[in-house]
C-alpha cells in the first residue's frame, strides 16, 4: 500500500500485550530528540504520572522553555550538566559532573518513585565513555516494573539501542542553522 492511500484495515494486531513499563530511545542527527522526550513527559504527566526529566549536558544556569513548562506541569526537572564541551576549560571536571548526574538518575530509576524518568542527552555521555554503558544498561534493565525510561541524544551506543523497546532514529532533512539562523527561543530552547 502506498503512503498516499488511507489504511483500509485496522492496523492493531490481535496478539498485543500490555507492558508494565517501556524504554524508549530517541537518537539520530536530526532535531527533535529532546522535544520528543519532553512531549512524552508531558503526556505522562497528563495521565497523572510522577515524572522526572534530567538533562545531562545543559547547565542549571540556562533558562529553557522546556524547563519552565515542566515545572508548571509539576514535572521534576533538573539540568545537571556542565554545559557545552566546547565551552569547557576542565573536561575532567565535566566528566565528574556527568558521573554525579548519572548517580542521581540511577537513584531516581531504582527508587520506583517515578513512573517516567527522561534522560535527556544521556547518549553523549555513554558514547564518549564518560559514563559506563554497562552500568547504565544494568540500572535500566533492573528498574522497578512501574518505571519507564526515555533516553535522548545523538550517537546511541549498541547497548542503549538493544535495551530500548522502541528506538527512533531522528533524521535531519535540513536545519535552520545550516542557513545561518541562530537557535530560536520557543522553538529550540
Amino acid at each position: 500500500m502506498s503512503s498516499n492511500e488511507p489504511p483500509l484495515e485496522d492496523p492493531i494486531r490481535p496478539d498485543l500485550r500490555v507492558a508494565k513499563s517501556l524504554v524508549v530511545l530517541f537518537t539520530g542527527e536530526g532535531k527533535g530528540k529532546t522535544s520528543a522526550g519532553i512531549g512524552t513527559a508531558v503526556r505522562a504527566a497528563g495521565h497523572g504520572w510522577k515524572v522526572s526529566v534530567l538533562q545531562f549536558l545543559k547547565s542549571g544556569d540556562w533558562s529553557t522553555g522546556e524547563g519552565k513548562a515542566c515545572h508548571q506541569l509539576g514535572i521534576d526537572f533538573e539540568s545537571i550538566g556542565a554545559g557545552f564541551t566546547w565551552d569547557s576549560d576542565n573536561i575532567e571536571n565535566d566528566i565528574r559532573i556527568a558521573n554525579d548526574a548519572w548517580s542521581i538518575a540511577a537513584e531516581q530509576i531504582s527508587s520506583g518513585l517515578y513512573q517516567l524518568v527522561v534522560l535527556d542527552e544521556l547518549t553523549y555521555l555513554v558514547a564518549w565513555g564518560w559514563v559506563d554503558e554497562e552500568k547504565v544498561v544494568q540500572t535500566i534493565s533492573a528498574r522497578p516494573e512501574n518505571v519507564s525510561v526515555v533516553i535522548t541524544g545523538r550517537d546511541a551506543t549498541p547497548g542503549l539501542i538493544q535495551i530500548a523497546d522502541t528506538a527512533s532514529d531522528i533524521v535531519s532533512l535540513h536545519h535552520a542553522y545550516e542557513q545561518g539562523i541562530a537557535a530560536k527561543k520557543g522553538i529550540d530552547f
